[in-house]
């Protein structure tokens, strides 16, 4: 199975939680095969039933499978990994810590890691104490540069950039947009990302030049009765990837 994600135009790649595998398929629909479908690790008591479960995701959307830890949790972290190195999905959620051990069970550098890093309130300076000890230690403050550096020594593909909420940390996002397209290396934006401000999001990093993209929308398009992602949502995302790659 195709372990690179469908990018569109080789630009732009929607990422959405899938609730079941009905969900997937008519998302992947949606998305016209330019998406990865978040699965939870977090929702599984075990490795095994984790395993068994995705797999079918695998098959019924050529393997568009996004292995995610679940909120963002760091004790998903290894977990994370473990499943990975089974299934050989085409993008893997990792914290900062996380993202070497899941490149190196992985054996390969076609799937796409990301390394969840987190606003500092100082423009060219993210937070990369994001592991399951780290993140209840002091902040760590890294320059942008040096962060994308240590994540490409480690086998990273993208900066996860998490959150994104109320556009607070725009000014700190357009920085790291930047830097990233300066030092050819994906982004992925992510947390409180919704219908009206997605535009605006995936334009900063186009208009920045990073190489590709994969923006995560997840609760804002989801129907509260079913948990299902609403598949006419993801055809607007869709609808306004096009507009804005051309």
């Amino acid at each position: 199975m195709k372990k690179t994600p469908n990018y569109y135009q080789d630009r732009v790649c929607l990422n959405v939680l899938a609730n079941s595998i009905e969900n997937a398929k008519a998302c992947y629909e949606a998305a016209e095969g330019h998406v990865v479908l978040g699965v939870l690790s977090k929702n599984y008591a075990t490795d095994e039933l984790a395993i068994e479960d995705m797999k079918k995701y695998q098959e019924a959307t050529g393997n568009a499978l996004s292995v995610g830890l679940g909120a963002g949790d760091p004790n998903q972290s290894q977990m994370v990994t473990r499943l990975s190195e089974v299934l050989q999905p085409q993008h893997v959620n990792q914290v900062f810590t996380g993202a070497g051990a899941s490149r190196t069970a992985l054996k390969q550098d076609e799937t796409v890691v990301n390394a969840l890093v987190s606003p500092t309130g100082r423009p060219g300076f993210v937070n990369i104490a994001t592991g399951p000890l780290s993140s209840q230690a002091p902040v760590a403050e890294i320059p942008v540069e040096t962060t994308i550096a240590l994540l490409k020594d480690m086998g990273a593909s993208s900066i996860k950039y998490f959150n994104m909420k109320g556009l607070n940390h725009i000014d700190e996002f357009k920085v790291v947009a930047e830097a990233c397209a300066t030092h050819d290396f994906y982004l992925e934006p992510t947390g409180g990302i919704d219908l009206e401000n997605f535009e605006e999001i995936l334009r900063i990093t186009l208009d920045a030049g990073v190489k590709k993209v994969i923006p995560h929308v997840y609760s804002s398009i989801i129907d509260s009765e079913t948990g299902d992602t609403k598949p006419e949502d993801v055809v607007t995302l869709l609808t306004i990837v096009k507009k804005l790659v051309g």
